[in-house]
């Protein structure tokens, strides 16, 4: 039964004591313990307050300053609604009635209530200890939801250009959130909607025919096709006449022009090779899918928006109004008869929805183009093409990238910083710190490659997610190999610290697993407690996270987890060796249990960032 108090008092939920039993016997499996405190506090609601059962519940993580784990928030919420319908109850007294009807469980040990009625709740230390064995008997699974057919569309290069630094953010958010999906259990299909079609290739090819009109029959003599590009964007920005003929290539080209589809094929092979170099580098898996796929589904867009009259020509060419007002239209056919990114784009989002018969659909893209994905979501529902009651559809949008000075990363020039720059610094910058640690006198050559490529892409990843995506960020090379802090440096180094561990436990994995399938584990130690508590609240921000599609609370979970780990390192010993001769003398099975599932989470939240620890550094 419960012992209901106000803050001050004790507030206490009294078990009958019983025979311990094995841990294995008692697992529960694994949940976001925020949702499981819901449904236990709803069913309270209905018993408490019938009338008002469709009440949300509230319920967070404690902060540290606050007494218990979890905190519901509810009762001055429904003091308020009770109140409005004529029954003056104080939040206190709400507080009360709810704690007094909540049912039978085997998750909360305690409860108070704090000023003006927020419920403050304890976690069961029996809870804790067999969620912990959970996750080292199971791994660590993810929770169940309804599993979606999910496209995530990111990086989108255009093939004319090389990937710069602004190509960075799409890459990595991009990337995590596909491999949160399919950890999830989501059908997951990763898209590379890469610019190859449209103006950038009329340039191109316009400036190809006039300086190389025979490279249809001879070897194409270009060598930095970037060069070549900016030498046609040029001539496209000054010359008038050049420009009008660019745009008829274009015309040309999207009518299926058999020279033209020559030429553009020998253009594209080449920095295709050169994305892909860059995508194995940073482990990226993607789908290539450009804008050139959908060019006869374009066509019959067109002809369907034409029968909806949903088209309207204005100035020779043909748009499309939103419903909404202040969206801007779409330009889906231009004066010349050529299609636009906007045309591609209507084009692909139907493809998804029709033919990869996609339940949530998911857009990677800079916040420059957040207005552009709002008119088109408008346009794409009013044409009757998607139900957003059915199927989801997210633009996740971000900042940009700023230097040390606060305006965007570029070089001296002004150009902006190649991506394959960026990441050949991150392995000239990474190999300092283990030279100036000397290393290399304790790593093989194998090890200190992979902890310096580990170290290098891992910080360039964790500095771009750490921070919250729709917001810009300050790219620096110091701060990220920083080893302290919420830095990819510390996540990593703690992750060798539990390896280490294990390496002096020398203990063998079935050892492991028998003690945590038949023996009564006890956590105790205040630090332990604290590392396992912190650990069962994976599941809470995976929930959040996927709810928002944002990274950055994952990695403030993780470095909340090193630091509590690095406290137990500090003040727990998991291994007892004799001082004179170094023989390990006893092994505390309950903490090496602990360090193995810190090791598991640790893992698991880098395989979600895209990062790749390594067992020493």
């Amino acid at each position: 039964m419960f012992k209901t108090t106000l803050k001050g008092e004790n507030n206490v939920l009294y078990i009958k004591n019983s025979k311990p039993r094995p841990v294995s016997e008692t697992v529960e499996g694994q949940f976001s313990i925020i949702g499981e405190l819901k449904n236990i506090f709803k069913k309270s609601l209905i018993k408490s307050y019938p009338k008002s059962n469709d009440f949300n519940i509230k319920m967070v993580i404690s902060s540290p300053s606050k007494s218990g784990d979890y905190q519901c928030d509810s009762a001055m919420g429904l003091s308020k609604i009770l109140k409005e319908s004529g029954t003056k109850v104080s939040p206190a007294e709400v507080a009360k009635t709810l704690i007094k009807n909540i049912p039978a469980n085997r998750i909360i040990e305690a409860l108070s209530i704090g000023d003006p009625g927020f419920i403050n709740i304890t976690l069961s230390q029996k809870f804790v200890v067999r969620q912990i064995a959970s996750m080292f008997l199971e791994g660590v699974r993810p929770p169940k939801v309804d599993k979606k057919r999910v496209v995530i569309d990111f990086s989108s290069p255009n093939i004319a250009k090389e990937m710069h630094v602004g190509h960075l953010r799409s890459t990595i958010i991009g990337d995590s959130l596909a491999r949160l999906l399919e950890y999830l259990g989501h059908d997951v299909v990763r898209l590379n909607h890469v610019g190859d079609w449209g103006t950038p290739f009329g340039m191109l090819l316009a400036h190809l025919n006039d300086k190389y009109p025979d490279y249809l029959n001879n070897p194409l003599p270009i060598g930095d096709l970037q060069a070549f590009y900016k030498k046609s964007k040029k001539r496209f920005d000054e010359d008038a006449e050049f420009k009008k003929r660019a745009y008829a290539v274009v015309v040309e080209l999207q009518a299926h022009n058999p020279d033209q589809t020559k030429r553009w094929q020998l253009i594209w092979y080449t920095p295709r090779k050169e994305f892909q170099k860059i995508y194995d580098r940073l482990d990226i898996k993607l789908t290539e899918r450009g804008e050139s796929f959908y060019q006869d589904s374009m066509k019959k867009i067109i002809e369907d928006l034409k029968q909806k009259n949903l088209l309207v020509y204005e100035e020779g060419r043909y748009v499309m109004v939103p419903q909404k007002e202040n969206l801007n239209p779409l330009t889906v056919v231009k004066s010349d008869g050529g299609y636009t990114y906007d045309t591609s784009d209507n084009a692909a989002l139907c493809h998804r929805l029709e033919v990869e018969k996609a339940d949530w659909i998911i857009y990677v893209t800079d916040r420059g183009q957040s207005s552009h994905f709002e008119s088109l979501f408008d346009c794409v529902e009013r044409a009757g093409y998607i139900d957003k009651n059915r199927v989801r559809i997210d633009n996740v949008s971000f900042g940009v990238v700023l230097g040390e000075n606060k305006k965007r990363l570029k070089i001296r020039s002004g150009d902006t910083i190649r991506l394959v720059d960026i990441l050949d610094e991150g392995i000239k910058k990474s190999m300092d710190k283990p030279i100036k640690k000397n290393r290399e006198r304790i790593l093989s050559p194998e090890e200190l490659e992979q902890a310096r490529t580990s170290v290098a892409y891992g910080c360039i990843k964790y500095a771009d997610l750490s921070n919250n995506r729709k917001g810009d960020y300050v790219f620096s090379f110091d701060k990220m190999l920083e080893d302290e802090g919420n830095t990819a440096v510390y996540m990593l180094y703690q992750y060798t610290r539990t390896q280490s561990i294990a390496r002096l436990a020398n203990v063998e994995p079935n050892q492991l697993l028998n003690y945590a399938k038949n023996e009564d584990i006890k956590i105790e130690h205040p630090n332990e407690i604290k590392l396992a508590k912190e650990i069962l609240k994976f599941y809470d921000v995976i929930q959040k996270i996927t709810e928002d599609l944002v990274l950055h609370p994952l990695c403030e979970y993780l470095y909340k987890i090193a630091t509590a780990f690095s406290e137990f390192y500090d003040s727990c010993y998991c291994v007892e060796k004799d001082r004179k001769t170094g023989e390990v003398i006893k092994v505390y099975m309950h903490r090496l249990l602990l360090c193995e599932v810190t090791a598991n989470i640790l893992a698991k939240c880098f395989d979600i960032l895209g990062i790749k620890p390594v067992n020493r550094m």
